[in-house]
């Protein structure tokens, strides 16, 4: 894989019309888009189809987490947007997953995110979690892999182990992703750039680092030339 199609950029603005300007931007320097929350609250479904006209794969990051039936609807909706990868949240169960990706009916392709990269161990006894960040990370992708999803979201410092769990099959999207020196923000697990790839990401999402960059065709090069 050429190392910029690795990158995933996040387009993460209130409104497609202050988002254009950096997606057109940025686009030719890397592999994928994501279009996550923020986003699509305020856009719907045309942000979608906006970014995928640009020329790079979409990634919704929706983090579907609900009953069944209802995920289902949503993951076939989705599967009409125009986006390539769809998340749900592996803690909603296996059925919950298997739901969705009956729901995609294989348009589009559907990860499970297993921890948030915003949850420390402290964090995750407090929601009833025990043990360490990595242990819930496994037994969740475990489960969302043997439930049909074709790729997992994790931390950058789970990527080894997840690996190592369920092989080399399922797409690995790894956020929580800093250049060296970067602010880590609101994440609590983070690795650079070429850690999270040397471990055995096969996607890193980047989203301020490239986002408030002064000039950010030149930091995703940069990041590129890491790995």
């Amino acid at each position: 894989m050429n190392p910029s199609d690795r990158i995933c950029a996040a387009l993460d603005f209130s409104s497609w019309e202050k988002a254009e300007p950096y997606a057109r931007t940025i686009a030719p320097a890397v592999g994928m888009l994501k279009v996550g929350l923020e986003l699509f609250a305020a856009e719907g479904p045309p942000a979608v189809r906006a970014a995928a006209a640009l020329g790079r794969p979409v990634f919704l990051d929706l983090k579907l987490h609900d009953i069944p039936n209802t995920v289902e609807g949503a993951a076939r909706s989705a599967s009409a947007s125009g986006a390539a990868l769809l998340t749900v949240h592996a803690s909603g169960g296996a059925e919950m997953v298997r739901a969705a990706v009956r729901g995609a009916g294989g348009k589009l392709r559907v990860l499970a995110v297993t921890v948030l990269t915003s949850l420390d161990a402290d964090a995750l006894r407090a929601i009833g979690l025990d043990g360490p960040p990595e242990s819930a990370v496994v037994r969740l992708a475990r489960l969302a892999v043997g439930a049909g999803a074709g790729g997992l979201v994790c931390s950058p410092h789970e990527v080894r182990a997840v690996r190592a769990a369920v092989g080399t099959g399922p797409l690995l999207v790894v956020p929580g992703v800093r250049p060296p020196g970067a602010e880590k923000g609101d994440q609590a697990r983070v690795a650079t750039p070429s850690e999270a790839v040397a471990a055995g990401a096969d996607i890193i999402v980047v989203g301020r680092p490239l986002r408030d960059a002064a000039d950010p065709v030149a930091a995703a090069r940069q990041i590129a030339a890491t790995l």
